[in-house]
């Protein structure tokens, strides 16, 4: 592949990011949901959806230390390489393998459930395709690229590449040598990167910030006598109030 693909393709995949959402949330704010299909079926829901979220948490703190941060920063600090290499393949393995459990059961119950398979759109099916090759080719850097079929560092090729994207000198060539499941895995995750708003992954960015400051809900009753019905038959109306 060439170093073109590897400049174009992430900038493509970052404003469509950006612009996406947007345009998503100025358009399309009462769609801006996850859709959720827990009134269909909660048991497998209940099992699949914490080892997606929370094995997802674990993936993304371990991308974080290992794309974001630079090789020579842990350095500095005292983590050695080979401590680097240990705790990244440990924790990244069980983080890999919960969150594809989980993704596993949620498409497990998609399919088997037909309330929730008819829930779900053309667009959703597209969306679970590239989750479940970002994820499988992840853990397939994690353990194969680390046990498997040898080590490779990627805080030398892959991770200088995606940094250099922020600045104003990128690095495609880079990514040019690198083992094919790290580009595949780059490949997918930059097309997830870039239907990310037009898919209910949105939701990630939601949070009910408003029930913080938002006034107390009082709920009243109201004592309507046997012969007075006729002022609340209708909830919209005002209620005609007795004279004084």
């Amino acid at each position: 592949m060439t170093p073109t693909l590897w400049l174009m393709l992430p900038y493509v995949a970052f404003t469509s990011f950006v612009l996406g959402h947007l345009w998503r949330y100025r358009t399309d704010q009462f769609g801006w949901t996850t859709r959720s299909s827990q009134v269909y079926e909660s048991r497998l829901l209940r099992l699949g959806s914490p080892l997606f979220h929370f094995g997802m948490l674990g993936v993304i703190g371990g991308h974080v230390l290992g794309v974001l941060i630079p090789e020579s920063w842990t350095a500095a600090v005292g983590i050695s390489e080979h401590l680097y290499h240990v705790v990244a393949v440990s924790a990244g393995t069980v983080a890999g393998v919960a969150v594809i459990a989980g993704i596993g059961i949620l498409l497990y119950r998609r399919v088997t459930v037909t309330a929730v398979r008819k829930a779900t759109t053309t667009n959703d099916k597209f969306m679970y395709v590239l989750l479940a090759g970002a994820l499988i080719t992840g853990l397939l850097n994690t353990v194969g690229s680390n046990l498997l079929w040898g080590t490779y560092n990627y805080r030398e090729t892959v991770s200088p590449w995606f940094r250099s994207l922020f600045t104003l000198h990128p690095e495609p060539e880079l990514m040019v040598g690198t083992p094919w499941t790290f580009q595949a895995h780059g490949i997918i995750v930059l097309a997830l990167i870039g239907v990310w708003p037009y898919t209910r992954l949105v939701h990630m960015f939601s949070a009910p910030v408003g029930y913080l400051v938002r006034p107390y809900v009082v709920y009243r009753s109201k004592e309507v006598n046997a012969l007075d019905k006729r002022r609340y038959a209708r909830a919209w109306d005002s209620p005609v109030l007795p004279p004084r």
